[in-house]
C-alpha cells in the first residue's frame, strides 16, 4: 500500500523529526506528513484532511494515545485508516490491547527505518 499523507500524533517534536527521518531512510520520500502534537489536535486534523497512515505515541498530555485511538475506531471516517503506535511500552499485555483495539502494529523506541519496514511493508515506491 502506498502512503502519500501520513498523520504523525506525539507530543515531542523532536520524535516527530526522528519519525519522519525514519519514513525517508525506509525509502518514503514522497509522503506529505502532517504533524499533531496530542490526540485532540490529531483528531481536529483528520476532520480537515484525508491520511492513508496515523503514527502515534501513547503518552501525550491532553488525549493520550490510548482515547484517540478508541475514538478514531469509533468514527466511520476514520475507523479504516492503519494506526501504528511507537512507544516505549514493552509489555506483551498492551501490546496485545492495542491489537484488539485494531492497531496495526506496535514499535519499540527508538524507531528504526528496519522497524517500520517491518510493521508497515514496503513503499511501493521505493
Amino acid at each position: 500500500m502506498k502512503y502519500s499523507r501520513i498523520l504523525l500524533v506525539d507530543d515531542s517534536s523532536t520524535s516527530r523529526m526522528i519519525i519522519k527521518r525514519c519514513f525517508e531512510m525506509a525509502g518514503f520520500f514522497d509522503c506529505e506528513f502532517v504533524e499533531a502534537d496530542d490526540g485532540l489536535t490529531g483528531l481536529s486534523a483528520l476532520n480537515d484532511i484525508a491520511v492513508d497512515l496515523i503514527v502515534t505515541d501513547l503518552k501525550m498530555p491532553r488525549m493520550d494515545g490510548n482515547t484517540f485511538i478508541k475514538k478514531l475506531k469509533r468514527r466511520d471516517k476514520t475507523s479504516g485508516i492503519p494506526v501504528v503506535v511507537i512507544s516505549s511500552i514493552g509489555n506483551e499485555y498492551e501490546k496485545n490491547k492495542l491489537k484488539e483495539m485494531g492497531v496495526l502494529g506496535v514499535i519499540e523506541k527508538p524507531v528504526s527505518p528496519e522497524k517500520l519496514i517491518e510493521t508497515i511493508g514496503e513503499n511501493e515506491d521505493g
